[in-house]
């Protein structure tokens, strides 16, 4: 018999790319406006792929992190998002996700960064139709599916023809937007 949540052990790609290609809002929760914490890192990183981000952070509610504004709780939000990514521990993963379905509407998506598993949590967000993903760093998938890893140096396991796009700021990037600069639909 496999267990109940084998499935979150291993993604298939194209799901997580239907998942970004889909996902135009983010809240990220456990923003920090330290530019050496990883969780800036990705809030930079996915801000500059065009998606509109929102930081959750008690701490710092009220103040902007990269032009973010930053929340202190989910149901502060001005609007509805796609993805919730939960940038704790496992352990602030499950009440963080309760307040993630506690939303209306409720996010497409809750996105547990790397380290990051609770499957409880992923239980109750599935039984009302939330995707959930775990262990995964939405930044570096991104990176591996469009293939922008691999002009990095870092082998990503994908073979690509696709020409990076040179962006206005001088260096390459690559999209999982479909052939066309169209980022909608999967």
């Amino acid at each position: 018999m496999t267990e109940p949540l084998a499935h979150h052990n291993q993604y298939p790609d194209e799901a997580i790319r239907r998942i970004l290609r889909a996902t135009k809002s983010i809240a990220l929760v456990g923003a920090s406006a330290n530019p050496a914490r990883p969780s800036y890192i990705v809030l930079k990183y996915l801000k500059e792929r065009g998606y509109q981000m929102f930081a959750i952070n008690p701490g710092l509610a009220g103040q902007t992190i990269l032009d973010v504004p930053v929340y202190a709780a989910l149901k502060d939000l001005p609007q509805a998002v796609d993805m919730v990514e939960i940038f704790r521990n496992s352990e602030a993963a499950g009440p963080l996700t309760d307040e993630a379905l506690a939303l209306s509407p409720l996010p497409k998506v809750i996105w547990m960064q790397l380290s990051v598993r609770n499957d409880a949590a992923a239980l109750r967000a599935e039984a009302k139709g939330v995707e959930v993903i775990m262990n995964r760093c939405p930044k570096i998938e991104y990176g591996r599916i469009s293939g922008e890893i691999g002009w990095q140096g870092i082998n990503s396991r994908m073979l690509s023809s696709k020409k990076p796009v040179l962006s206005a700021k001088g260096f390459q990037k690559l999209t999982i937007a479909p052939r066309g600069g169209s980022s909608s639909g999967a």
